[in-house]
């Protein structure tokens, strides 16, 4: 069922580990406040208007809407209401002169709004809150797995049968949403990335996959129109002889998993580019199996990423994801967190971290091809799989 509680038991050695990270990074820290709804969640198991503030000793959520919410949902074991931020200092008087907070979404009005009560300077410590949740623990594993299960079940059993003449690819990407959806899952796809928004995901058609968003992401769409890039095109209807991008996201409990998959809709055959659009498609299997084949714990996410780029056919490399720098990255709790397989992260992998990986080539003139699964990084041995295979059903027959 979507509708559990994070347990008690989860929620204390989250507040533990992050203590211990704090004091790792520094020995003095005092406070910190934490004001981001996914922050809150990760660390009480709900998502309200407040704060969290935690201290050495003593942690307290404080909640202005909805209270009572928080008190059901939540086994978190010091929630209290909140008029305003005047209510924090009556709780902690002792304010310190640096309080650190999450830079990245604490915005200048919220924390002009803190100040008005609450004297003190920010510090950041986004590098912490990213550290803490790239390990999952065995309760986020769980909820990444059975998402996982949904998502391969969707995509894999459900959506080719989806595609038919003339469904447009707004249609197709919300008929498969809703299967998602009605099986338990979130309906929703979160972000870090400022330029990114809370979104369904994308089915795209042939040249409209090549079309690039402001996401940092290869795969391509025109959107509902020029003011939203996703979901796709109501008036972009399927034909024979298009290719079909689905990169739709699955959650389950507050965890994604992202997988993307590639149809060609009728006789591949029967297409002029038949032998290009076929060595594009299996050329992303093979390497995104060789990546999966290197995604061990104790890897470097940039050493993967450099190796996979040498083993890219020089007839593909200009379209290599589509102008992306990048190969795969971490999921959970939003879809684009760290480490990314990339230039620059040389910090070995870990058992517990989940990795999306998305090798895909832009074809001029035909579209976006390639695949993409989520893997959970083991103790012993490679990744493992968490939403089912990308050597799939390719070509999909015209009924």
């Amino acid at each position: 069922m979507p509708h559990i509680s994070v347990p008690a038991a989860e929620l204390n050695t989250r507040l533990d580990r992050l203590r211990c990270a704090m004091t790792e990074k520094d020995p003095a820290w005092s406070m910190l406040l934490l004001d981001n709804t996914l922050d809150m969640y990760y660390f009480t198991g709900t998502m309200q208007d407040g704060a969290l503030v935690v201290t050495p000793d003593q942690a307290t959520l404080f909640v202005r809407r909805s209270f009572d919410v928080a008190k059901d949902e939540s086994a978190f074991a010091d929630i209290r209401p909140m008029g305003s931020f005047r209510g924090i200092k009556e709780v902690y008087p002792d304010i310190p002169e640096t309080v650190y907070v999450a830079a990245k979404t604490m915005t200048l009005q919220k924390l002009s709004m803190l100040n008005k009560h609450l004297p003190f300077a920010p510090k950041p410590m986004d590098g912490v809150l990213s550290a803490l949740r790239s390990v999952k623990s065995a309760y986020e594993l769980d909820c990444m797995r059975e998402s996982g299960r949904l998502h391969r079940y969707v995509i894999e059993g459900l959506a080719p049968a989806f595609l038919r003449e003339g469904v447009s690819e707004a249609r197709l990407c919300s008929e498969i949403c809703t299967a998602i959806v009605d099986r338990g899952g979130m309906g929703i796809s979160r972000y870090n990335q400022p330029a990114a928004e809370d979104v369904l995901g994308i089915a795209s058609f042939s040249e409209n996959s090549l079309c690039p968003t402001a996401l940092d992401s290869p795969s391509g769409c025109i959107g509902t129109s020029t003011a939203m890039k996703s979901i796709g095109s109501s008036e972009r209807k399927l034909h024979e002889g298009d290719t079909v991008l689905l990169d739709i996201p699955c959650g389950w409990r507050g965890y994604h998993t992202d997988k993307s998959i590639t149809f060609y809709y009728g006789e591949l055959d029967k297409h002029p580019q038949s032998g290009v659009i076929r060595a594009a498609h299996e050329q992303c299997i093979a390497l995104e199996n060789e990546t999966a084949s290197l995604l061990r714990a104790g890897a470097v996410p940039a050493e993967i990423y450099e190796k996979i780029l040498s083993l890219v056919d020089p007839a593909f490399r200009e379209g290599f994801m589509n102008g992306c720098k990048f190969l795969g990255h971490s999921i959970g709790l939003t879809m684009d967190e760290t480490p990314v397989l990339a230039k620059g992260f040389s910090a070995p992998l870990e058992s517990g971290m989940t990795l999306a990986v998305e090798p895909k080539i832009a074809i001029p003139g035909v579209g976006l091809i390639g695949c993409e699964n989520t893997y959970e990084i083991t103790a012993d041995g490679p990744a493992q799989s968490l939403t089912g295979a990308c050597d799939t059903l390719f070509e999909v027959l015209n009924q």
